[in-house]
């Protein structure tokens, strides 16, 4: 546990090194993700995500991101989605702005143990339809890596069904489609987060944590300091 904290501390240094120019927000974020097996093969994905403007000021996004998913063995699986992303921009002295963003993805998911560490890798492609304030509408490719790891706080629980947990993640995203439109760099922006949480079954876990959100503007670059809460059940 000592190590993964040291780990996150060094990517939250590196990202503040990073960038020269570093606007600061605070908001909150609330994750909802739920995973159901209709049977040994085949299974759904849904997450919802409402995530506050900066100072908590009023809504920002609204996500909706359904999948179909195939199990390929106990520790492998893929999934096809799609997503909607309402993005509501508040501008003084004339209508609120909404811009919608639609995307298909297409993601595999490696899980596997160490000792009683749960660990899972998420690769995520995604095709991007942007609706822009200019009117025109932009298409974009981003590929993204997602590293998550579950210690139980509970000592000998090799099967942890039950109990409190420590959880430790890092998302990475790239632009490979479409850069110069976006940032003009191929790095776009990452993630670190860190949280509490607690597991009431199988079926369902629920934490609170801090998530450092670090991302390359085309001019000038933004550091997000969210407190996230989310529900996770599995069916």
């Amino acid at each position: 546990m000592r190590i993964s904290l040291l780990l996150l501390a060094i990517l939250c240094s590196l990202s503040q090194l990073a960038i020269a120019q570093i606007q600061h927000q605070s908001t909150g974020w609330l994750f909802l993700l739920n995973n159901t097996k209709i049977n040994k093969k085949w299974g759904t994905h849904l997450d919802v995500q409402l995530r506050s403007s900066d100072q908590f000021s009023q809504l920002r996004n609204f996500m909706f991101r359904p999948g179909l998913t195939y199990f390929i063995n106990d520790k492998s699986d893929v999934t096809l989605g799609y997503l909607l992303n309402e993005t509501f921009i508040d501008q003084v002295g004339r209508k609120d702005l909404r811009l919608t963003e639609h995307r298909i993805w297409q993601q595999y998911i490696y899980k596997h143990k160490i000792s009683t560490v749960n660990i899972s890798h998420r690769f995520r492609l995604e095709q991007r339809f942007m609706e822009q304030t200019a009117g025109q509408d932009l298409f974009a490719q981003r590929f993204r890596y997602f590293f998550r790891t579950i210690l139980p706080l509970e000592k000998g629980k090799q099967n942890f069904d039950k109990g409190p947990f420590a959880a430790l993640q890092n998302e990475l995203f790239f632009n490979v489609q479409n850069k110069g439109k976006l940032n003009g760099h191929v790095f776009d922006q990452n993630r670190a987060y860190l949280a509490a949480g607690y597991r009431f079954s199988k079926k369902m876990d629920i934490e609170a944590g801090y998530l450092n959100q670090t991302v390359k503007g085309l001019k000038q670059s933004t550091m997000n300091h969210a407190v996230q809460l989310a529900l996770y059940t599995r069916f």
